[in-house]
């Protein structure tokens, strides 16, 4: 009798079966989320609909900033070589979309044929027009780097009117499109020039809701004194927290990110060491992907089940007959009541919900005797991919991660500093006399052994308990210490000869002046008497 009830029931609690992540996706978008979106014309007010490519291309970084802060020569840098179609100077020089992606051969693929081929992502921006296609290409060229992620150059953001009349296209939408998309958005500033126009605000405003995917860089960093460097960085954080208005505070890197000398190089172990934290992040991309693409998945579902819920409600309170202007236009003016209802009724986050005054502004165009009432099971179906499918491709996508843990960027700059003398803190804390014939502990080891013999030793060896009275001066923590006795009782016998008490006191100096403790000790620093018991 209720044999339809029982199939309906066993349809939700059985996930979808999916091989790959990137498959998934594709399938749980075109069967479950894109009939709701499709059925209330979301894309005409938010994002046009996901294709394949979408789902297949490789992680993108976009670089946004005013002219002239160095965001070709950034892209640059990373590739070390030029790519087709790359104009550096201090005037607004690029003056187009770049899209920097790996191809067997060098050249330029122009805006109109891009957005025809089916195996590139940027067919939507098709609905943006000739006047944006025409400065819209694609630099192809064979890079190591570009084998793993692809980079968007964006035109330098100008003051005042021209900001808004010059383009011929809407820059900001162009930029909340590819912000939908990319992996990392790289917001650059330049130390000479860190006023943030009123343009240059108004594109960060629109990459609202992907401040997960936000970081800064503070460039030219090399050209002021350390003293004005503060001043600027903590001019730039106050100018940031005006306008990204989240708790958190966005990620600034700090350096000079290209390749000539440095012009003040004072800071140049905090600029290396910034280098190579932004390094690592870039070089995540790859194996976060899936995860990114399946999180923004998730947001974009969130945003099309708020816009049925909104559809439908002013569907609802239309009249059938008469006065429809006038009520279209009371609906529009008490948007912000609506939505205030449609938060209670359903149980929804205020900050599931889009733009107030954009989607007035929308709504002015709409028809609204054209808008669809409430439909249950399409809602249900999107509520079903969350609470179920959702949760089997994460499973999936820790599988993927696992079985390709080594999978991320290299080639280019990212080789530059990962093998040689000229690696990050190469020669510095533990790393310190990896090259010497000596042993390095060897300099100071008759400081330390005058402190050894009056801690009472035993054939030439203090206990735990005498060496721990020591150690305790430093007045670091036991769990440091811990790490620290671990690492310098070779023998593991729980006691100290000279040489592991000397080299005890060597790792915490090392930790005293900052730097990290090894995981396993370096072989340069096993004492010489010690060195045929570890092999």
């Amino acid at each position: 009798m209720f044999s339809w009830l029982g199939t309906d029931d066993r349809r939700r609690k059985d996930p979808e079966v999916f091989q790959t992540v990137s498959d998934g996706l594709k399938k749980l978008y075109k069967t479950k989320l894109l009939p709701l979106e499709e059925h209330y014309k979301f894309h005409e007010f938010h994002s046009p609909a996901l294709e394949d490519a979408d789902f297949d291309n490789k992680p993108m970084v976009l670089l946004v900033g005013q002219y002239s802060t160095g965001k070709t020569t950034f892209i640059r840098y990373l590739l070390e070589q030029d790519f087709p179609g790359m104009r550096i100077g201090p005037e607004p020089t690029t003056d187009s979309f770049i899209a920097v992606m790996q191809g067997d051969v060098e050249g330029i693929v122009p805006g109109n044929a891009l957005v025809v081929d089916p195996k590139k992502p940027f067919r939507k921006l098709n609905a943006f027009g000739n006047a944006f296609l025409n400065r819209f290409v694609c630099a192809q060229l064979p890079n190591p780097v570009l084998e793993s992620i692809s980079v968007i150059d964006t035109p330098g953001i100008l003051s005042g009117e021209k900001q808004r009349i010059s383009r011929g296209y809407d820059f900001a939408a162009v930029l909340e499109w590819f912000a939908e998309r990319v992996d990392r958005i790289i917001l650059l500033f330049d130390a000479h020039k860190l006023d943030i126009s009123d343009e240059f605000s108004e594109v960060i405003k629109a990459l609202k809701n992907h401040e997960d995917k936000m970081r800064v860089v503070l460039n030219k960093a090399d050209q002021i004194e350390t003293q004005q460097l503060m001043r600027v960085y903590g001019a730039l954080m106050w100018s940031l927290g005006k306008i990204v208005n989240t708790p958190e505070v966005i990620r600034v890197y700090i350096g000079s990110f290209w390749s000539h000398p440095l012009l003040i190089p004072d800071n140049r172990k905090l600029f290396e060491a910034e280098e190579q934290d932004l390094f690592r992040d870039i070089q995540s991309l790859p194996r976060n992907a899936a995860l990114r693409k399946l999180n923004d998945l998730i947001k974009r579902a969130r945003l099309a089940k708020v816009h049925a819920y909104i559809i439908s409600s002013l569907k609802k309170e239309m009249p059938s007959v008469f006065g429809k202007d006038n009520k279209k236009k009371e609906l529009v003016n008490n948007l912000g009541e609506i939505y205030a209802r449609i938060e209670r009724e359903h149980q929804i986050s205020p900050g599931d919900f889009p733009n107030l005054r954009k989607m007035q502004d929308q709504l002015q165009a709409q028809d609204f005797s054209k808008f669809q009432p409430l439909k249950s099971k399409l809602l249900e179906t999107v509520e079903d991919m969350l609470a179920n499918d959702i949760a089997q491709l994460m499973v999936l996508v820790r599988q993927e991660e696992s079985q390709r843990p080594t999978q991320m960027v290299k080639g280019g700059a990212f080789e530059g500093t990962l093998h040689g003398p000229f690696g990050h803190g190469y020669g510095e804390g533990a790393g310190e006399g990896i090259d010497d014939a000596e042993w390095v502990v060897a300099r100071d080891k008759p400081m330390y052994d005058e402190i050894f013999y009056t801690l009472s030793p035993v054939d030439g060896k203090i206990t735990g308990a005498n060496a721990k009275k020591e150690m305790v001066r430093s007045k670091l923590p036991n769990t440091v210490l811990g790490k620290i006795w671990k690492l310098a009782d070779i023998d593991k016998d729980g006691m100290l000869d000279d040489e592991e008490f000397a080299l005890a006191n060597h790792l915490i100096k090392v930790k005293l002046e900052g730097h990290e403790l090894p995981n396993e000790l370096p072989s340069h620093l096993l004492p010489p008497s010690k060195r045929k018991i570890t092999e």
